[in-house]
């Protein structure tokens, strides 16, 4: 009697589903739009283009692993949110990396970013003027938390230069030169923001800090 029932019981359920609804209910809900906002450096075509593969997919088995391995290919983006917008739209708001600097480390070259990482460099037009770093990550990473320490304006800087001896030299951007020595060079910046404001000293291009408790000026 039982297995009648249950016999019954799925017959009646095949013979009433309607498997068109379901059919019209995925199709209502293939994605046909992708939008990508908050990128000012990437491109957002070329984004969609990697994308490309999620039209016509279903937003209930979007698979996400996909999507985020595709981003994880742009260098430039440090994080992105991702929201479906039924019933046929996704929405990835991108959040880029920041570089500040292009380091040059022998023949290869990078994007310093503002969070002290480095990332593949490629030609973009609005980094082209960033201040160009001529060393190694290492010794710089020590560098540039050591002119934070001390408040130097880093903005304020066009190049920086290291040496095999391990000192600096710091190319301002009104084309002052200042020649750090090895060791305690910070004293040695901070002299240099002292003298750079007083008007005696505005003549002076080179400030040459080299030689143990000597500023040699020219």
């Amino acid at each position: 009697m039982k297995r009648f029932l249950l016999g019954l019981l799925i017959f009646i359920f095949f013979s009433t589903y309607n498997f068109n609804d379901e059919l019209v209910f995925n199709k209502n809900t293939l994605i046909k739009t992708i939008l990508i906002e908050n990128n000012f450096i990437l491109e957002e075509e070329k984004l969609k283009k990697d994308l490309a593969f999620l039209n016509n997919t279903s937003l209930f088995f979007l698979k996400i692993d996909r999507v985020k391995e595709v981003l994880n290919n742009f260098d430039l983006i440090e994080s992105f949110e991702i929201k479906k917008i039924y019933p046929y739209k996704i929405k990835i708001k991108i959040f880029e990396k920041k570089p500040i600097f292009i380091l040059q480390d022998k023949k290869n070259k990078f994007y310093y970013t503002n969070k002290d990482k480095i990332i593949r460099f490629t030609e973009i037009d609005q980094f082209k003027d960033l201040p160009i770093i001529l060393g190694d990550k290492k010794n710089f990473d020590i560098f540039h938390k050591n002119l934070k320490n001390i408040n130097f304006p880093i903005e304020s800087i066009k190049n920086f230069y290291l040496f095999e001896s391990g000192r600096w030299d710091l190319i301002t951007k009104s084309s002052k030169i200042i020649k750090l020595p090895v060791d305690n060079y910070q004293k040695s910046l901070k002299n240099f923001l002292e003298l750079k404001t007083k008007k005696s000293f505005e003549k002076f291009k080179v400030f040459d800090y080299r030689i143990n408790e000597q500023l040699i000026l020219k």
